[in-house]
């Protein structure tokens, strides 16, 4: 059986380049592809970044059980495919879920040995420059998600680990290093 590995963090806090990095180095981590409806950003593809759905279609694949978790935020809808993660997961892969704090609670539910890692952003000063670094969302929306930070925060202490992404090589090598004790406690 393989062992999955679900990343979560606040928005802005790097948790795409940190696991972009870790899938560089580790040819053979899976990435489970989430589903959502929200709007596509410029440069993003179908399939790669996300599986792009109607609300329409995202809620029937609720009402079918065919997500592991799904969880809505910012006024869209996030969701994991469940028979991608079995199937991997059956053939002995290492999956690792970019998803958020809501979405990481049900899947330990569903998956009591699923390892529960969150990145947190070296200051909320931090967190906040990055987030107006992108550019792609509105004031409102920044703060919207500024507002949900603290009670991702307060989630975060049921995570099975926490990691600072000051550095992204060096927040790589935690979670690298994590991976590999949870594997060797696992055989």
């Amino acid at each position: 059986m393989g062992k999955l590995f679900v990343i979560s963090g606040s928005s802005g806090v790097g948790k795409g380049t940190v696991i972009k990095r870790l899938l560089e180095k580790n040819p053979d981590f899976e990435l489970s592809i989430s589903c959502t409806t929200r709007n596509k950003r410029e440069g993003e593809i179908d399939g790669v970044h996300y599986h792009f759905m109607s609300k329409q279609n995202f809620m029937s694949a609720v009402e079918n059980g065919d997500f592991l978790e799904w969880a809505e935020f910012s006024g869209n809808y996030y969701g994991t495919n469940r028979k991608f993660v079995e199937q991997a997961l059956n053939e002995n892969k290492k999956i690792i879920l970019e998803i958020e704090t809501q979405g990481a609670m049900q899947v330990k539910e569903k998956f009591e040995n699923a390892v529960l890692i969150f990145i947190l952003p070296p200051s909320l000063d931090e967190l906040e420059k990055r987030l107006r670094g992108r550019g792609t969302e509105s004031e409102e929306a920044i703060q919207k998600r500024l507002n949900t930070v603290k009670s991702e925060m307060i989630n975060s202490k049921k995570f099975d680990y926490t990691v600072v992404n000051d550095v992204v090589e060096d927040t790589v090598l935690k979670i690298e290093d994590i991976i590999t004790n949870e594997q060797i406690t696992a055989n």
